[in-house]
């Protein structure tokens, strides 16, 4: 289960970073969030930076230049 986190500050990285901040299962490995993102947008993802708050588990997804950001953010209805 991946959701992705439209808050100011993941709409500033989107734009700067190329990078999507989604909020997943907390047991999931970094290697499983990217295979999964990989394979549901069809993007490179180039790595996976993942933190837990308030016991859940966000994860920063960096996508390679050639897959923009903003293009998943657009077609989901984030920006």
């Amino acid at each position: 289960m991946m959701k992705l986190i439209t808050t100011e500050k993941a709409v500033r990285l989107i734009e700067l970073n190329n990078t999507l901040v989604i909020e997943s299962d907390k047991r999931d490995s970094k290697e499983k969030i990217k295979k999964d993102f990989e394979d549901m947008f069809k993007v490179k993802v180039e790595s996976v930076n993942t933190f837990i708050r308030k016991n859940k588990k966000y994860a920063y997804v960096k996508l390679n230049k050639d897959n923009p950001a903003i293009d998943i953010a657009t077609k989901l209805g984030m920006i």
